[in-house]
């Protein structure tokens, strides 16, 4: 079978950039000396990730639950969860998650802590957990080293609980800050008689960053297997980084400088991805926009492309993030130039709690 005629909007995996991503990044996390624990919400497949621990990963990185329960279903066995967990439900759904398999969560809170508790009494033996220390992106995690040994102290006086260490999510640009925060976190928590097993960083665009911070045992990536045009505005990748793409069909040309594409909304989302020109890029025609959406139309603008398509004609876009383009579809259609290997199932698709 060959990609020629198949029906849009489809997303594409180009297998050979997908080997070529997987391979380079778990090399150079080998040459640096670091574990890689990729974040599976990037391709939310089983068939993946399974590809990713046989080439050397230490494990996976999930953001929710429902993730994990997906990946642990599969017979993976070591996994962080990098979210605060919260309610009696998921707490319940995390218990009997730890019975099965080496789980690892993050807090950056008490409320949190205090919560994850009953679901290491659940599992019957004690839940890790890893401090989310936040060092300039302002998100998740605490801003203070006195608050991570606080919840570090927190976790010693719970027997179900076990201080695993600290997660990171540095800039690009805050990792002498990463660095302070985790000197002066590590002398607190030691003199608790605590010591951490993962010191954990984060993020594709950190390749450069890769081994920066002294102490650090692991990484946490996920775009770099597919790529995107994030990925690309930030000079993370290359246009033949770009292992994944939407087909496309335009279906309407009303007028000489616009056009409509068969994905919209609810196929390459809303998501700008910081960006401000258009909303993913065409191969065919780098210089056509995708300007806006309807749940089902994309609207091009051609006014700055000499070259423009036709009615009928099937082209392949860039998304502008990838992760959540994938949550769109229930399969990824695997190729090796034009032909089809394999279609692989988006396993974890919606799992958002």
């Amino acid at each position: 079978m060959t990609v020629e005629g198949i029906e849009t909007p489809a997303a594409i995996v180009d297998l050979d950039r997908l080997e070529r991503n997987l391979s380079r990044w778990q090399e150079h996390c080998d040459r640096v000396g670091l574990a890689n624990r990729p974040h599976i919400k990037t391709h939310r497949s089983v068939a993946i990730a399974r590809r990713q621990l046989e080439l050397g990963a230490a494990g996976i990185t999930c953001q929710k639950l429902g993730e994990a329960e997906v990946m642990v279903d599969a017979g993976i066995d070591d996994i962080l969860i990098s979210y605060n967990l919260l309610g009696e439900a998921k707490i319940g759904r995390l218990g009997a998650l730890l019975k099965r398999a080496n789980i690892t969560v993050a807090a950056d809170n008490a409320t949190v802590i205090e919560g994850l508790a009953q679901a290491g009494r659940i599992a019957g033996r004690p839940l890790g957990v890893v401090i989310e220390c936040d060092t300039g992106r302002k998100r998740a995690g605490v801003e203070e080293p006195k608050q991570a040994i606080e919840l570090a102290r927190l976790l010693k006086r719970h027997a179900d609980l076990k201080f695993a260490g600290f997660l990171f999510y540095p800039t690009e640009q805050s990792w002498p800050q990463t660095q302070r925060f985790y000197n002066e976190a590590l002398l607190g928590v030691r003199e608790a008689g605590l010591e951490p097993s993962i010191v954990s960083t984060g993020g594709t665009p950190n390749l450069v960053n890769l081994g920066a911070l002294e102490g650090a045992t692991e990484h946490r990536a996920g775009t770099y297997i597919f790529n995107d045009r994030m990925m690309l505005a930030c000079g993370a990748a290359a246009p033949d980084d770009c292992a994944l793409s939407v087909y496309s069909t335009v279906v309407s040309r009303a007028a000489a400088e616009r056009g409509i594409l068969d994905a919209g909304s609810k196929t390459l989302t809303a998501d700008t991805g910081a960006l401000e020109d258009g909303f993913g890029l065409i191969l065919e025609y780098p210089q056509a926009k995708i300007a806006a959406f309807a749940e089902e139309h994309g609207f091009l603008d051609l006014s700055r492309s000499n070259a423009r398509p036709k009615v009928g004609e099937v082209v392949r876009v860039v998304p502008n993030h990838v992760c959540v383009v994938v949550n769109m579809f229930d399969r990824m259609i695997c190729v090796r130039g034009e032909h089809i290997e394999a279609v692989l199932p988006v396993a974890a698709r919606g799992k958002l709690v």
